[in-house]
């Protein structure tokens, strides 16, 4: 599994301690809500791209820096997937290398661009003066202001899950982020959180995120293209022009390989029924040496549930900061749709 499980729910949460504490920005991302969550998930991970080329079909496999040693579709061979643009090829990891760490902020730099990692007390005003610019200069308004803070909800809990940012205190089976952790993670998200507790109607949020479009103020938050406004201004350092084309496509095949990523995603999500209970794929049963339900038991001892919220406090936390730094946003409109419209709408589990 990518992270887009954890992503999503991290920017659910967080968009509702910001509704609760009346931020001015919190209706704006209810109006927006396809494209904050976007932001939330390919607004950072430039690396949802496919890793591999099945030999046998031509179909795109794996999740881009993921090894892919053999076909998951035939068990058969597999070439590198590459990116040919302008004369070049470029493998998912040579993306990653230029464009992670942009996205990030705070950590993810390859090489002799580590220097322009930014201190975590940078991150409320390097976002505020990419909103400046989106508001004043960028000819931006509403929705690229909601997919930036989706892309801010990445930025801080990734800090914190990742353990870059102190704060979290989670021990599954062997630590906070591991691999045999992640399946626990997402499944309990997904079904005790997402699907029992906030009726989330996952494959219909998921397919409208998706579908969300690339917004150009993504390239001037990675200070990708001309530099220009505050965000030049207060961080001047490490613009590059020059992959402006180059992410722009990267960015639509972000989009375009999600779509096909999403289904598989679900699938392997998806419990089975086992006697009188439900229980988790075979497979990430042999990745944890656990049942669903010993799962559930797991999360619940080390009060996963609390943590989103903590993260979510922190990115209402950060929310907040952003919106001191710039006044510009404490005057949004206040019209949204409630959080009840939101579920009657698509987003809620069907019946």
């Amino acid at each position: 599994m990518s992270g887009i499980i954890g992503h999503t729910m991290y920017a659910v949460l967080g968009a509702r301690v910001a509704d609760a504490r009346r931020l001015p920005v919190a209706p704006l991302l209810r109006r927006h809500w396809a494209s904050y969550l976007c932001g939330a998930y390919l607004g950072c991970d430039i690396q949802t791209l496919p890793e591999a080329v099945c030999v046998d079909t031509g179909r795109e496999v794996g999740y881009g820096t993921v090894p892919v040693k053999t076909s998951p579709i035939t068990g058969g061979a597999v070439r590198p997937w590459k990116l040919v643009f302008n004369g070049h090829e470029y493998t998912p990891r040579d993306l990653h290398r230029l464009f992670y760490g942009r996205s990030h902020l705070v950590f993810g730099w390859s090489g002799e661009e580590r220097q322009l990692q930014e201190p975590w007390d940078h991150v409320p005003e390097y976002f505020a003066c990419a909103a400046t610019d989106g508001l004043t200069r960028l000819g931006c308004w509403e929705r690229p202001l909601a997919y930036l803070f989706g892309t801010l909800t990445h930025v801080v809990s990734d800090s914190l899950i990742k353990s870059v940012q102190p704060g979290l205190t989670l021990h599954l089976l062997d630590g906070k982020y591991t691999p045999r952790n992640r399946p626990i993670q997402d499944l309990v998200t997904f079904h005790e959180v997402g699907r029992k507790e906030l009726k989330l109607n996952w494959p219909d949020l998921l397919a409208d995120l998706a579908d969300a479009p690339v917004e150009p103020l993504q390239t001037h938050a990675m200070r990708v293209g001309e530099a220009r406004g505050t965000l030049r201004r207060y961080f001047g350092k490490g613009w590059r022009p020059d992959l402006l084309p180059l992410l722009n496509v990267v960015m639509s095949e972000n989009r375009r390989y999600l779509k096909a990523l999403i289904p598989g995603w679900l699938k392997e999500l998806e419990l089975e029924p086992a006697g009188n209970d439900w229980d988790c794929s075979a497979a990430f049963r042999q990745i944890t040496g656990l049942h669903y339900a010993e799962m559930v038991t797991l999360a619940e001892k080390a009060q996963f549930r609390h943590v989103l919220f903590q993260i979510a406090e922190v990115i209402a936390d950060t929310f907040s900061a952003v919106v001191e730094n710039q006044p510009l946003l404490h005057d949004l409109p206040a019209k949204a749709p409630t959080w009840d419209e939101l579920i009657r709408r698509r987003h809620c589990a069907k019946r």
